[in-house]
């Protein structure tokens, strides 16, 4: 967007979709059509849970469109089901996770925009389990992301997974 009188309107399903470790999101507003001023993406089955990570340069708002999902932005947790919405500072751990594993869908606006350079670099990759170990701590110091690895366990005990072994629906922890 470049002055007040741009429009930037959209129909369900537009957009570019990022995938990567069997996962996808559907990138609805990139950067450069608002202007630098954010990003929005949308989930798309199938779906999976994100542990704890940090962004150093971007501010995060949820809002869930379908299910229900419990929220943890620095040490509270909030369940929301649809409509509603949690903000996630920069800087300030977050993470998400289903209620109903694999089922609910949200949208996340990130700004200031530019954070999908960060998903398509990753797909490129071929997601954090197949990239080189280098390029990975590369890319997250790069996008000023911090993941919380001591988070991951709790999340294939809660799927009762193994890395490498399929959630329902296809994604692959």
């Amino acid at each position: 967007m470049t002055g007040a009188s741009d429009v930037l309107a959209l129909q369900g399903g537009d957009g570019e979709r990022l995938s990567f470790a069997g996962l996808t999101i559907l990138l609805r507003v990139p950067s450069e059509a608002s202007g630098g001023a954010f990003s929005l993406f949308e989930e798309v089955p199938p779906l999976a849970d994100t542990p704890l990570h940090v962004h150093r340069h971007e501010d995060e708002l949820f809002y869930v469109l379908e299910g229900e999902h419990v929220f943890r932005v620095g040490d509270d947790e909030h369940m929301l089901g649809p409509g509603g919405f949690v903000f996630a500072p920069r800087g300030v751990p977050h993470s998400q996770r289903r209620v109903v594993p694999g089922e609910g869908r949200e949208l996340i606006l990130v700004t200031p925009g530019g954070f999908e350079g960060f998903f398509r670099e990753l797909a490129d990759l071929g997601g954090a389990l197949k990239a080189d170990p280098e390029a990975l701590i590369q890319l997250n110091e790069r996008y000023g992301f911090e993941m919380q690895p001591e988070t991951v366990p709790e999340l294939l005990e809660r799927f009762g997974l193994r890395i490498g072994e399929p959630i329902s629906g296809g994604w692959t922890p």
